[in-house]
């Protein structure tokens, strides 16, 4: 316990609430800005088995914000979760932590998220934080929302069938465009640090068992402006997915190739499909295409459409924004 000596003697938590923690399991779907600040505090905090979920790799515009990450990482091509990883293994050797290269989707999720006590949204994604949702409901685990853009911030903690859900306060995803996202308006990384920091003591609180010390409601939080406000919301009683149980993310089929909002980029996911990767890099080299690879996948460019392609088969496509030409690109030269 002297790891964690200072934290025990808060009375809130105290050795047994440490004990929990140490006891305690959660996942972080997302390993950008929010993520790396989340998985760092509860690794410093003791949470006994972090769970580290993304689907990307570092570049350069991450370090402003990604505080896992350094350019290190950045020349060695590591993708998000295993970065966090390596650098949480360092930080906190007493704990298990699990990096996991994946899309979030559908056929997934709930593999993903089974056996956690707790769900921490750190995407920058609609469609998944619907998604989460339903899995929630589903499984009945608790997750905490998480959002962060230009100056402001908000968070919402979620228990199923005690507190409103995603979809009583947002009942559906907002239309293309309707609002601002990082890759558009930009994000001080100060807003990062305070929204992954009330998620990260509300996942406290809900891990040691302490309910009635959460925010009962919606934070907002403008660091700019020094607006900051709680505002209570109450579940809905035809809410589709808390009080119909019409889990309809969860049901959707995953999309095989989708455009990734800001990034100028599409990824391509055929399910199910595993690559040779000797093969495929012997055939693109016939063809004079210079290849780098490492143990987690294969980077390649034509013309000037660059591609991160995964052993697992799914591919990140940048300088494209046409689905269907990004489809197209990878069975001309990956095969589908």
């Amino acid at each position: 316990m002297e790891r964690y000596a200072k934290q025990v003697l808060f009375d809130k938590i105290g050795k047994h609430g440490q004990e929990k923690l140490l006891a305690s399991k959660v996942v972080i779907i997302g390993c950008g800005a929010l993520g790396t600040v989340i998985a760092n505090n509860l690794a410093r905090t003791g949470v006994g088995y972090i769970k580290i979920v993304d689907r990307d790799y570092i570049e350069l515009s991450n370090l402003q914000r990604q505080i896992l990450f350094d350019e290190e990482d950045m020349a060695n091509s590591l993708p998000k979760a295993i970065a966090a990883q390596n650098k949480l293994r360092k930080i906190n050797s007493d704990i298990a932590i699990d990096g996991v290269i994946t899309d979030v989707n559908p056929k997934n999720i709930i593999e993903i998220c089974k056996g956690m006590d707790l769900i921490l949204d750190a995407t920058d994604n609609f469609n998944i934080r619907y998604l989460i949702n339903d899995v929630s409901i589903k499984l009945d685990i608790p997750w905490i929302y998480g959002g962060a853009v230009g100056s402001m911030g908000m968070t919402h903690t979620i228990v199923p069938g005690v507190t409103p859900c995603f979809r009583c306060i947002m009942p559906e995803i907002p239309p293309a465009g309707a609002i601002d996202t990082c890759d558009t308006v930009g994000v001080l990384n100060s807003i990062i640090n305070i929204v992954a920091s009330f998620q990260t003591t509300e996942a406290i609180k809900l891990l040691i068992g302490e309910k009635e010390e959460l925010v009962g409601g919606v934070r907002f939080i403008d660091v700019w402006n020094n607006d900051f406000e709680t505002i209570e919301k109450r579940k809905k009683e035809n809410c589709l997915a808390c009080s119909q149980n019409q889990l309809e993310f969860l049901d959707h089929e995953a999309e095989d190739a989708v455009y990734l909002c800001g990034k100028d980029s599409v990824q391509v996911n055929p399910m199910n499909k595993e690559i040779s990767a000797d093969r495929l890099i012997q055939r693109l080299e016939a063809s004079d295409i210079n290849i780098k690879k490492n143990q987690f996948y294969i980077k390649f460019q034509v013309e000037d459409v660059q591609v991160t392609l995964f052993y697992d088969g799914r591919a990140i496509l940048k300088n494209i924004s046409d689905v269907n030409q990004a489809k197209s690109f990878y069975a001309r030269y990956i095969g589908l």
